[in-house]
């Protein structure tokens, strides 16, 4: 139900109806993180069956990869609430939507640019950082392979967006899901040689990634030239026309969103960074954990995107009534299941950290105890996570994404790094003193993104008319 027909609702039937509502646009999208994280985890499987030094490669092209990826994506996310503040405004609107998607296609190009030459010199660049010259070799072949899988994924968000703006979003978990299967098959195919296929290591690696990226356009491709409900939007009509001033506002909403997303994203990395000098059973035990809070934030980066859309329809729709229950409704459910997430954290930790490593080898005793450690603060982690996620998506319909950025910044690397790495080198508490700091910038954030929220009517006032 979309929040114009949510309008004509009886007032104690419109909070139920935007729950249900939210859940359903926010199952979909959170399977769909789901498939893509999966991805990464089937690549990480195949090349440590291969070799330790091959994993190790593996991993070194995978973060010089994963933050200008994020920062492009950043942009292709802009689409959201632009597209749904067309449909507020009109829910029948065909060409702004396709507007939309035309510019934002445009700008998964010129973005795609500059990162692949920045990968395509992966090599050069990790031995300035100082990498061994084998695993920097190897990881700048993984990295040539890989990054051609960059613009379809980036064309797949796009379409992606214009579907879930139309709280359609089921074809996009399907399209990914497959996508998992096919990357799964041109794994084991390309790197160990199977099917008739010469074994070509960790490039095989990066050609069944970019394969299956390139699968997620085409499917979706399929999907919104097929189905009748998106057929109409003649998605593709005219590529080549420029629209300047939308693609202006593009990059106005998007940089932001980018520079946010590829704040977070380097704040993992300087940890992971630290947690290496601290000591290797530390970054162990930070990889396990890390990895569980990753897999449980797939469902508030889910409700975020929901609440990108609902409240971006309604503010576009001119329902202030209906832009404060959009966001409550995503706000309550995302903290909700994060609540929920750090319960199972402080009582089950042997469980959890049971699902990486053997608890009973006397050999991971330490990693053990360690990890079982990081995750009584990563359930504090947890809360202050989901609600800085939720609360951006929040914020991002209502087309408020520059200031979040300087927020993100502050609690980021003004509060969360320096305070980590002073409880952890000068106060001697070492990882604990990681993710304290981390926990400490996350919760800035929140309550920075929240207290915004609330002075929403002085930042950004919804008009007021009937929408008919």
């Amino acid at each position: 139900m979309s929040a114009i027909e949510a309008s004509a609702r009886a007032p104690e039937n419109l909070w139920r109806d935007e729950i249900k509502a939210t859940l359903a646009l926010s199952w979909p999208m959170v399977l769909t993180n789901l498939a893509q994280t999966a991805m990464t985890v089937t690549d990480v499987m195949i090349l440590g069956r291969v070799s330790a030094n091959t994993l190790a490669a593996g991993a070194l092209g995978s973060n010089l990869y994963f933050a200008p990826m994020v920062f492009g994506l950043g942009l292709m996310l802009a689409t959201i609430p632009m597209m749904a503040h067309s449909v507020g405004r009109n829910r029948h609107s065909v060409r702004e939507l396709r507007r939309t998607v035309r510019q934002g296609l445009w700008a998964a190009v010129l973005i795609s640019l500059p990162i692949w030459l920045l990968l395509w010199n992966g090599e050069p660049i990790l031995l300035a950082m100082g990498q061994e010259p084998a695993l920097a070799a190897e990881a700048g072949a993984y990295l040539r392979a890989l990054q051609w899988g960059l613009l379809p994924f980036y064309f797949y968000i796009v379409l992606r967006s214009f579907i879930t703006t139309l709280e359609r979003p089921g074809w996009a978990t399907v399209v990914a899901f497959v996508a998992v299967g096919v990357n799964l098959l041109g794994n084991w195919a390309l790197v160990f040689g199977h099917l008739g296929s010469p074994a070509l290591g960790i490039v095989g690696s990066g050609i069944a990634t970019s394969l299956a990226s390139l699968m997620m356009f085409v499917g979706m491709v399929l999907v919104v030239s097929l189905d009748r409900r998106f057929r109409r939007y003649r998605l593709f009509g005219r590529f080549w026309r420029s629209d300047w001033p939308r693609f202006r506002q593009l990059m106005r909403l998007g940089i932001p969103i980018a520079a946010m997303m590829a704040f977070e994203t380097t704040l993992f990395n300087a940890a992971a960074f630290l947690m290496g000098v601290i000591g290797a059973s530390s970054l162990a035990a930070y990889a396990i954990v890390i990895q569980l809070c990753s897999v449980s934030f797939m469902v508030p980066l889910g409700v975020n995107q929901a609440a990108t859309v609902r409240v971006g329809i309604a503010y576009g729709a001119g329902d202030a009534a209906g832009v404060s229950r959009a966001g409550w409704a995503a706000y309550g459910v995302g903290v909700g299941f994060m609540a929920l997430s750090a319960l199972v954290m402080i009582t089950m930790p042997h469980l959890l950290i049971g699902l990486f490593i053997d608890v009973h080898d006397i050999a991971n005793a330490e990693v053990v105890a360690i990890a079982a450690t990081f995750l009584i603060f990563a359930a504090l982690f947890q809360i202050v996570d989901g609600a800085q996620a939720v609360g951006a998506g929040m914020l991002r319909g209502l087309h408020d994404t520059g200031v979040p950025m300087v927020i993100a910044a502050i609690g980021y690397w003004g509060v969360g790094m320096p305070l980590g790495a002073l409880l952890a080198f000068h106060y001697g508490m070492a990882g604990a003193g990681i993710w304290i700091g981390l926990s400490a910038g996350l919760a800035v954030v929140a309550v920075l993104l929240l207290w915004r929220w609330m002075k929403r009517d002085w930042l950004a006032p919804v008009p007021r008319f009937n929408p008919t």
